[in-house]
This record gives structure tokens, sequence and C-alpha cells, in this order.
């Protein structure tokens, strides 16, 4: 849940709130009562490892490649014609 902050307690705690913001919290900022924004969190990219992948991936079920290019076939529409 977002912390409710106004504009004065961003600009006079600018400091501490991108430390929460660091620790991963959220906030929506007002001015004169009304909402007017939101802070949040970048979503940190996380290196995975090809081991880990491999390990993940090793007891994932076997994939049918004609079934599965059949299925998308019957869900996606391949005409070239331009839609309207």
């Amino acid at each position: 849940m977002s912390e409710t902050i106004t504009q004065r307690e961003l600009r006079n705690g600018s400091g501490e709130i991108m430390r929460r913001l660091d620790e991963g919290e959220s906030f929506v900022v007002t001015r004169n009562g009304v909402p007017v924004g939101e802070l949040t969190p970048l979503r940190r990219l996380r290196f995975v490892t090809a081991e880990s992948v491999s390990e993940i991936f090793r007891t994932a079920p076997a994939i049918d490649a004609e079934r599965f290019r059949s299925d998308l076939d019957v869900i996606a529409d391949q005409d070239i014609t331009p839609r309207g």
C-alpha cells in the first residue's frame, strides 16, 4: 500500500523518501489534498546464471514443436490484408 505524502513533504524530505523508495516503498504525492502523482521504485534487473536457468528448465515438460505451431496458427490471424 502506498503512503500518501504532500508536495511539501516530498520537497523537504526528499532524501528520506529516496531512501525509502530504494527500500521498496511507494508513495502517492498530493497537492492541496488532491493526488497528483505516484512514486514507485524501479524494478531492478536481476542477473540469472545460465546454470540456474538450465536447472529450472531441466524438469520442464517437453514441447511438441509441430503442435505448438498448430495451436499458434489457430489463435493468431496470419492474414496479410491490412485491418480497415
